[in-house]
């Protein structure tokens, strides 16, 4: 069963790992978020030896893309993003391909890090 990790952010400025640029992320102490980045790394290295990691990318910023709808007389129409007008944007994801729904909450719970907000999706 394969789900998708939505990783939701608002790091001002954007980038990733985003703990690193949220307000919350940077005001934890240095060895803690150290700690943090650890824990994930080998999470990672687990799920990838599991073969339940299928891919992953991190997404740059939400300014840098472009919106396309249809208008007036079906016209498409262009206009720079972001999408959604929040604070909160889509960061990145992460593909895995796990044996059930329990598997997928596991890993999706772990991926949520200060400041984040983490969306599990299964894929159709």
């Amino acid at each position: 069963m394969k789900y998708l990790i939505l990783i939701y952010s608002n790091p001002e400025p954007w980038g990733h790992p985003t703990i690193d640029f949220t307000e919350v992320g940077r005001a934890i102490p240095d060895d803690e978020r150290a700690a943090m980045h650890k824990e994930f790394e080998e999470m990672l290295a687990e799920i990838s030896a599991s073969g339940e990691f299928v891919t992953a990318e991190a997404l740059g910023a939400p300014t840098a893309s472009t919106i396309y709808r249809v208008g007036s007389k079906g016209r498409r129409v262009a206009t720079d993003g972001p999408y959604a007008e929040t604070k909160e944007q889509l960061a990145g994801f992460f593909l895995i391909d796990v044996a059930s729904r329990e598997r997928a909450e596991e890993l999706a719970s772990r991926f949520a890090g200060p400041g984040d907000t983490v969306e599990l999706r299964p894929v159709m």
